[in-house]
């Protein structure tokens, strides 16, 4: 097994990991790959494991990364997954070890990324970040943590932008959805799935697709791949079943 790095000509012949048994998702899959094959040309990269598994890392210099964190010279970690008979076996350190490689080769200050307080569904584990030398640089409700290496002890730790500090959407009533194509699955989730779930109980649903850099620089919180609000309060990350979002939503 090696670590094989996705291009603009090996992409179309390789899994991206996320929903390649996921029939619902075929069509989130192919614009993930779409999506992939422009960033690649803004130095995005995107390593797996060459198994038909989820065990991958995404990152990208900060001046052209999505995520709404301000800096100069950093490499900013997008998503990173592990999981499946795969975990424990060093994949994650191999993966992260190689952006690290990466981002020193380009001269740059340090690496970040995006966790929380605690392990959550669809988020890197910050107890991984903490145990590979990482620290907490910065903080945004309600539970977002900024984590950052630095191989420059001089240099200025990035910072989230102002706007992603707010931690509630500005749409005050029913639920609110903010995704973009980095991940597969939230096409259909959010576009058919959701919008069925909202049509069927009455509850007004504001859809919103974060398309260019720019739109994602203005998220409210420093999170691009999916999120759901609740009359502007942030109630999950996940793609959730009914039941799971009746409980959080209360409905």
């Amino acid at each position: 097994m090696e670590i094989l790095k996705l291009t603009e000509e090996n992409i179309q012949d390789q899994h991206i990991c996320c929903a390649f048994s996921d029939k619902k998702c075929v069509e989130g899959y192919q614009k993930k790959k779409d999506w992939l094959k422009t960033a690649f040309k803004n130095g995005y990269t995107f390593r797996k494991l060459n198994e038909r598994g989820k065990v991958f890392i995404e990152y990208v210099p900060i001046e052209n990364a999505w995520l709404p964190i301000a800096g100069q010279n950093f490499m900013v970690v997008n998503c990173f997954w592990v999981s499946g008979k795969f975990k424990g076996k060093g994949w994650g350190k191999k993966l992260l070890a190689a952006c690290m490689e990466d981002a020193q080769a380009a001269g740059m200050d340090g690496v970040v990324a995006i966790s929380s307080d605690k392990k959550r569904p669809f988020m890197s584990d910050p107890k991984f970040f903490q145990k590979q030398g990482f620290t907490v640089i910065d903080e945004a409700p309600p539970f977002f943590k900024l984590y950052g290496m630095r191989f420059n002890q001089t240099a200025a730790w990035p910072q989230i932008m102002e706007n992603a500090r707010q931690g509630q959407s500005p749409y005050k009533e029913g639920i609110t959805a903010y995704y973009s194509n980095t991940c597969p699955f939230n096409d259909y989730w959010v576009n058919q799935h959701l919008a069925q779930y909202a049509a069927e109980r009455n509850v007004p649903l504001h859809i919103h697709h974060i398309k260019t850099q720019a739109e994602a620089h203005q998220m409210p919180i420093p999170w691009i791949i999916h999120s759901v609000f609740y009359n502007g309060e942030l109630v999950t990350l996940e793609v959730k079943p009914d039941r799971h979002l009746d409980k959080i939503i209360n409905v």
